[in-house]
């Protein structure tokens, strides 16, 4: 991989797992990386990781994505501390069984896997651009293929809720978003990729119950170590091997054809204005 000398690096989802093992290895090579928490104490734990990788270089900033106006502070307190970025990690995500509000009113799961990402974008796209050649890299997942397409006319799971279904569906959301995205990024020398990271054993299933969360336990030993399921997206961040794909979603390195309904481009426009419409103007 490429180092990332003279870069600065945002990564969401940062406290644990995927998200804090990328944090990890980017500042190892030699990013300056902005790590983004919930939490602050793990927030605290997980930079003092970074900057122990990275020569001390590494600062926490504070988000809940469950709560859009913080979503949006964040991004302001990007483009206060960050006059170049290079490259945003789309990590942070959630599953919940139960079906749950935002306090903005919308689906948890939903919100936070992708209502939340594709705000935070959004509002760092003037940032990513002038800093290009930028790299946007989000965390998908095969769970995408659980549903058969966006439900449109039920987004928030009122009809009927399921947990891996509104997980799988929110998948999808982060695939077709990148699609879209990196449509809308041509010929701005900023690349949109999304990737499935592998089966890792991390917290992230700790909302998982009943004979699930006894399975995620026995079954733990046979997933991936939270290291191996960030390097596609640390080599997505960083590698020249990279440079120049756009719009991909990819396994292993390797960028694979996913999937019909991550294929359906009039349903990632429509994904695009409807989270628009969700989240009022925007720049």
């Amino acid at each position: 991989m490429g180092s990332m000398e003279g870069k600065t690096c945002l990564v969401t989802g940062a406290t644990s797992g995927i998200g804090r093992a990328a944090a990890v290895a980017l500042a190892r090579r030699g990013a300056e990386v902005l790590v983004a928490a919930r939490d602050p104490g793990r927030g605290e734990a997980a930079l003092r990781e970074v900057r122990a990788a990275g020569g001390g270089r590494g600062r926490l900033l504070l988000a809940d994505f469950a709560d859009l106006a913080q979503v949006r502070r964040l991004a302001e307190e990007v483009r206060r501390v960050a006059p170049r970025l290079q490259v945003l990690v789309n990590d942070a995500g959630a599953i919940h069984m139960q079906r749950s509000e935002t306090a903005d009113g919308w689906e948890t799961t939903f919100q936070v896997n992708h209502l939340a990402p594709f705000l935070l974008t959004r509002l760092l796209l003037d940032r990513l651009r002038e800093s290009a050649p930028a790299r946007i890299v989000t965390v998908a997942s095969a769970a995408y293929a659980g549903v058969p397409g966006v439900d449109f006319e039920d987004l928030m799971g009122e009809r009927g809720y399921a947990g891996f279904k509104a997980y799988s569906q929110s998948k999808l959301c982060n695939i077709l978003f990148t699609r879209e995205l990196a449509r809308r990024l041509e010929g701005t020398r900023v690349a949109a990729n999304c990737l499935h990271p592998g089966v890792v054993r991390t917290g992230f299933g700790r909302n998982v119950r009943g004979w699930l969360r006894w399975g995620v336990r026995l079954a733990g030993p046979l997933f991936l170590s939270a290291e191996r399921g960030a390097d596609t997206a640390v080599w997505l961040a960083s590698s020249p091997e990279a440079e120049g794909a756009s719009g991909g979603y990819f396994v292993r390195r390797r960028a694979v054809e996913p999937g019909g309904p991550a294929r359906d481009a009039a349903a990632a426009r429509r994904l695009w204005e409807v989270s628009e419409r969700l989240l009022g103007p925007l720049p």
